[in-house]
């Protein structure tokens, strides 16, 4: 969410920000809020003004009473003040009300570096590393995995429906494996490793993501204020709502590992059978509370962490920063990591790496102090493996020309002695 001070402060850049958004429905809520604000604060004062003087009423009918003088028209005027107090209060909580809602839902402040571009189109390839193998005639993975005896589509589909599956056997062990190599990484790299509650409350989430655009692809538990967890980030940030952290202790690294829930899944081609895009699928994020002056430096060693570890597996991919049109309300800016997929020859989304700066933080109400002054967290994130797309990467990418699908090396430890299916 917006600052509302800085807003009051700068409403030309944030019109800016919403001008290089494309977001110009939009433009006229600045001018909006900022009277509502305004209205807000006048009213603000009249109550306390009112609180005043109904102090001052109660001592002068204490002391006409203690004078043996009439107080009945001070005792009316008495009367009279709660239910003005009570009125401007009312519209005090409807405008309080109707501000946070468009705050809530104007985008965060891109950064410089963001490339303009309407859609996914204008997206930008920072840079790309390894060889990305043509291999034509290649099993589709979900085939593959049923061929192999390593999943079970089918039967997911009748007790859970389309869109879930059973791993089995050494593929199951890899998505563990995967798992166990990331978290083991970031465990020497400083981050503690946190397993977060699979719910969540409505309120905690609202810090995290805006749920108007959000909620279609979150499960929501029947006749309960509680949402399944669309991933750890959102949990994680959630962890920390309404504390203030010491400047010394800044920043704070989480390693996220849990299951995650989405109503999205893919509609064609590969995803139909397989475990790309699912209802289900586990992950480890990584998720960052910093100073404000550390959160750029910080952006890019997330960026650097989770290219280390496609670098060790061995999968080639490419780097993308996200343009405007493409970004979504939460990030400042938005790095992709896409694997390269040989069957169909297209790199694929495998981490999203984002800085918030303070956007979660004030929806969170989360600070830090400095010296005798408290300022805002900023909150990062990235993905350091989503194991059903690192998954299918690998079957893809290791898969050699009699079907076998060779381990990467770096998951050896990891497998039990198992060096390929």
């Amino acid at each position: 969410m917006i600052d509302l001070k800085f807003l009051r402060e700068h409403p030309d850049i944030m019109k800016k920000n919403l001008e290089k958004r494309n977001d110009l429905q939009k433009l006229a809520w600045v001018d909006e809020i900022l009277e509502k604000d305004a209205e807000h604060r006048k009213l603000l004062a009249e109550a306390q003004e009112l609180r005043s003087k109904r102090n001052k009423v109660s001592e002068e009918i204490n002391t006409l009473r203690k004078a043996g003088k009439d107080a009945k028209n001070v005792l009316e005027e008495a009367k009279r003040i709660p239910e003005k107090i009570k009125t401007i209060e009312e519209k005090v909580g409807q405008l309080g009300d109707g501000i946070k809602a468009k705050l809530m839902r104007l985008p965060n402040f891109l950064h410089e570096s963001v490339p303009v571009g309407p859609d996914v189109t204008g997206n930008a390839v920072v840079r790309m590393h390894g060889e990305p193998l043509r291999k034509p005639g290649l099993m589709p993975h979900g085939e593959w995995l049923e061929k192999k005896g390593q999943a079970d589509f089918k039967k997911a589909g009748e007790v859970a429906g389309a869109g879930f599956y059973y791993l089995k056997d050494k593929i199951a062990l890899l998505d563990f494996a995967l798992q166990k190599f990331a978290l083991d990484k970031l465990m020497k790299k400083g981050y503690t490793i946190v397993e977060p509650p699979f719910m969540l409350r409505r309120e905690p989430y609202e810090g995290v993501v805006d749920l108007n655009d959000f909620e279609n692809v979150m499960y929501k538990v029947e006749d309960s204020d509680l949402y399944l967890i669309a991933t750890s980030e959102h949990a994680i940030g959630a962890l920390h709502k309404d504390e203030v952290f010491e400047e010394k202790d800044l920043p704070l690294k989480y390693a996220g590992v849990s299951s995650c829930f989405r109503k999205e899944i893919g509609s064609h081609g590969v995803d139909t059978r397989g475990i790309f895009r699912v209802h289900q699928f586990n992950k480890v994020e990584m998720f960052i509370f910093c100073r404000p002056e550390d959160s750029w430096k910080l952006h890019e060693e997330l960026l650097a962490t989770a290219e280390e570890i496609f670098k060790e597996l061995g999968i080639p991919y490419r780097v993308v920063n996200i343009c405007t049109g493409d970004i979504g309300s939460i990030a400042a800016k938005k790095y992709d990591i896409e694997a390269w997929m040989p069957r169909e020859e297209e790199y694929r989304e495998v981490v999203s790496c984002s800085n918030c700066t303070a956007y979660q933080a004030v929806r969170l109400n989360i600070k830090y102090q400095k010296g005798k002054e408290r300022g805002w967290v900023h909150t990062l994130n990235s993905t350091a493996i989503a194991t059903s797309r690192a998954i299918r990467a690998i079957i893809e990418n290791f898969q050699d020309e009699k079907g076998m699908v060779h381990i990467p090396k770096a998951l050896y430890p990891y497998m039990n002695g198992i060096t390929k299916i």
